[in-house]
């Protein structure tokens, strides 16, 4: 198994791409701590350590990382706010960069020190295809805080290449998850709002949260030993486009 023996942390674990990986972290071998802001959420990953978490409480965030002193940390909590600058408010602004950015920030403050320590980790963010990678329309706050994702990302990269902690982000595309479904339908046409998604995928489908785990369990595993600093897209080639 690729993860045996490795420590992982995981947040915003139960449910869409964060489930998916917790789900293939475990089948890997690794010691999976899943946390979520619903607890509920997380019924029925057997084996894992359990428990909610709010990622914007500093305190409790930091503490918990600190205590499951993962060899892998996985940043998978987010927001997607729609909309363009003219629409976007202060708060949205605060929260999705609190939520999205700052959250990772405290999380991987919280870990550095352990993964130095015992000679190595691995840190993986997740970002979006919609940042510097390209322009998707009103995503405006999104695209924002995803692109800082992918700049704090390389940062921590290269100040810690020496010191055995790689450091990479996910940026999928748009991937079938419980919020994108609530997203469809707060546009008010779901069906016509699914199938313009589909539509701007160059495979003619949305992603599959599994597909979204598969990389997380490589950039996890030794296999990607190699491999720090990089912003790997997994969009079904919509940034080709």
């Amino acid at each position: 198994m690729r993860l045996q023996g490795k420590r992982a942390f995981i947040t915003a674990a139960g449910q869409g791409i964060g489930r998916a990986i917790a789900e293939a972290y475990l089948r890997e071998g690794a010691d999976v701590t899943a946390t979520d802001l619903n607890d509920g959420l997380l019924a029925g990953l057997d084996g894992a350590r359990c428990f909610a978490l709010d990622v914007t409480d500093k305190t409790a965030l930091q503490s918990a990382v600190a205590d499951a002193a993962p060899d892998i940390l996985v940043n998978c909590a987010g927001v997607v706010h729609a909309g363009s600058i003219a629409e976007a408010t202060d708060d949205e602004f605060d929260f999705a960069m609190n939520l999205n950015v700052r959250a990772q920030f405290h999380s991987m403050q919280a870990a550095l020190p352990g993964m130095v320590e015992r000679g190595g980790g691995s840190i993986v963010n997740i970002a979006s295809v919609a940042s510097t990678i390209l322009a998707a329309p009103n995503r405006y706050l999104y695209a924002t805080s995803k692109a800082a994702v992918i700049a704090s990302t390389k940062s921590v990269a290269v100040d810690y290449v020496k010191k055995g902690v790689r450091a990479n982000a996910i940026c999928p595309g748009t991937v079938d998850s419980p919020s994108l479904h609530d997203r469809l339908r707060a546009t008010g046409d779901y069906d016509a709002a699914l199938e313009a998604f589909i539509a701007r995928q160059a495979m003619g489908r949305i992603g599959l949260p599994e597909e979204i785990a598969h990389l997380a369990v490589y950039l996890g595993s030794d296999e990607s030993g190699f491999t720090t600093g990089q912003a790997h897209v997994i969009d079904g080639g919509w940034a080709n486009g």
